[in-house]
């Protein structure tokens, strides 16, 4: 069950690589900031993503998400995509949360999550606690 927004991040993608033309496998990287668990962050993240034989995508990825004070929010996630007009993304799918820190709560350690990149390579992400 869906819970609370937990995150909101906006940001730009960095990096983009064909690794595998059979089946079409794309890496890409990104750099944000926003707000996760309440708490200013910057991040960055690495996906891959297999273009499927219907035309959708199954994406793969990690990153991190660092407070200001340093502590950071690392994750790992999975989702399933489809493309838009001018080679944009949308991506639907779970995030798990891990941190070392002391000052940051993360309820189930879970999130479902919204991830959208236009055309021009702008990213925009939400998420909110699985339950």
């Amino acid at each position: 069950m869906l819970g609370e927004q937990i995150g909101e991040t906006k940001g730009k993608r960095s990096a983009r690589r064909v690794i595998s033309t059979d089946p079409t496998t794309v890496e890409v990287s990104f750099e944000d900031s926003g707000h996760m668990f309440g708490i200013a962050t910057t991040g960055m993240g690495t996906y891959t993503s297999v273009v499927r034989p219907d035309g959708s995508i199954y994406g793969e990825g990690q990153g991190i998400n660092m407070t200001q004070e340093g502590e950071g929010i690392s994750w790992t996630g999975t989702g399933v995509g489809k493309f838009g007009p001018g080679g944009a993304v949308s991506y639907r799918g779970m995030l798990f949360f891990q941190t070392n820190s002391q000052k940051i709560t993360l309820g189930s350690g879970c999130g479902a999550f919204e991830y959208e990149v236009d055309a021009a390579g702008s990213t925009t992400s939400k998420i909110w606690e699985w339950k």
